[in-house]
């Protein structure tokens, strides 16, 4: 598989392929070009369109780099790790789970290099981190994706058995991280609100989850200081008891997400079809 041979070179190599692969995704492929430049036009309606075109530039430059550390990823060491992904607080966890006994939901965006947080903040804490994630298409990649996820004893777990292993296993001490930034498709249970200036659909997993275990609930924001460096800063998000039951956890949660993209635009996943779904109005 290429990921794995590309993952095996060091990074300054990886770095001077992105150089090459940027022009291929923006020039030559034209890798979702229409749905980037869709995407941010309809985020940011005030910017010209020169602008438009040089953050949708700045966005596929970083594409390219953020593709080859995550080949990385799968052969980084623990030291590597810790030089390159920066924790501003992490006494943030171990407050909110008082001192590592009760279990955290960490919500996340695609942001910055969201697969290296989940290495860095982990060996910072010393505690392994199990991601919810969404299967890939292709089995390969997919196998591959779960290996990177799986290091440092972290155990990866698929979204359509998120919910039952986590209610399983309440009762056991873990750091549960779920990104919830992509589109649910229509069967999924979801919440409507405003985001990035759009009606968008969100999942209403992670706030399930916290109101029937009781969980304090987190954000990790991943923010990209220079090339191969990140820093990751923790938001509290809501804590137990949980009294009312509307979506106010999730409106939290996209709040923080739009403030996080808009302090970084760049490197935000701006090629998901976020708003592809439009919303079914009731007719009488």
């Amino acid at each position: 598989m290429l990921y794995r041979c590309l993952g095996r070179l060091p990074l300054p190599i990886l770095y001077a392929i992105a150089r090459i692969a940027y022009p291929l995704l923006y020039y030559v492929a034209g890798y979702r070009k229409a749905v980037v430049k869709d995407n941010l036009t309809r985020a940011f309606p005030d910017q010209s369109e020169r602008d438009i075109t040089l953050l949708a530039k700045k966005f596929y430059r970083q594409l390219a780099e953020v593709a080859v550390e995550i080949a990385r990823a799968r052969y980084m060491g623990e030291d590597e790790f810790r030089r390159r992904v920066r924790i501003v607080n992490p006494e943030l966890v171990t407050e909110a789970s008082r001192g590592f006994s009760q279990p955290v939901v960490i919500m996340t965006i695609h942001q910055g290099n969201w697969e290296w947080m989940l290495h860095g903040l982990s060996l910072a804490l010393g505690k392994p981190l199990d991601p919810v994630y969404k299967p890939l298409h292709s089995p390969g990649a997919d196998r591959f994706m779960r290996e990177v996820r799986s290091r440092f004893g972290s155990r990866p777990i698929p979204m359509g058995k998120a919910t039952r292993d986590i209610l399983k296993r309440r009762r056991e001490f873990r750091l549960l991280v779920m990104v919830g930034d992509q589109s649910p498709i229509r069967r999924e249970r979801s919440h409507w609100t405003q985001f990035m200036g759009s009606e968008a659909a969100f999942y209403l997993g992670a706030e399930t989850i916290v109101r029937a275990t009781d969980y304090p609930l987190l954000f990790a924001q991943c923010s990209r200081e220079r090339r191969g460096q990140y820093r990751v800063k923790l938001h509290l998000l809501a804590q137990p008891p949980y009294d009312n039951k509307d979506h106010s956890l999730t409106e939290r949660y996209v709040d923080m997400a739009e403030r996080a993209i808009r302090e970084e635009p760049e490197s935000w996943l701006w090629s998901n079809r976020r708003w592809k779904r439009r919303r079914e109005r009731v007719t009488s």
